[in-house]
């Protein structure tokens, strides 16, 4: 279950879900998404071990050879995440407002 089809390099990893000691990982690279794997969350720091956290792994023959948990980015992903969903949440003005 660890195997990532990914080449070998650095990339950064959002844990999408876990379930059942399996974490779903999305990958990118230059702000683009090139794969995601399921992975063991032993794997993964323990901080890690969660949705929406965000990780710097180093990949090397198809295995997350290095993670680490990058608090500062998951929580700026957060913050950009709930500020795009305050904006769609707000009403749009009504034909009585305008």
């Amino acid at each position: 279950m660890s195997d990532v089809d990914l080449p070998d390099g650095e990339y950064t990893a959002v844990v999408d879900a876990v379930e059942d000691g399996l974490a779903t990982v999305f990958f990118e690279r230059d702000g683009e998404e090139v794969g995601d794997a399921v992975v063991d969350t032993a794997r993964l720091p323990p901080d890690g071990r969660r949705a929406d956290a965000v990780l710097s792994v180093t990949l090397d023959g198809e295995r997350i050879e290095s993670a680490a948990y990058d608090p500062e980015r998951t929580e700026a992903r957060s913050e950009a995440a709930q500020d795009r969903f305050d904006r769609l949440s707000e009403r749009p003005p009504s034909d009585e407002d305008a």
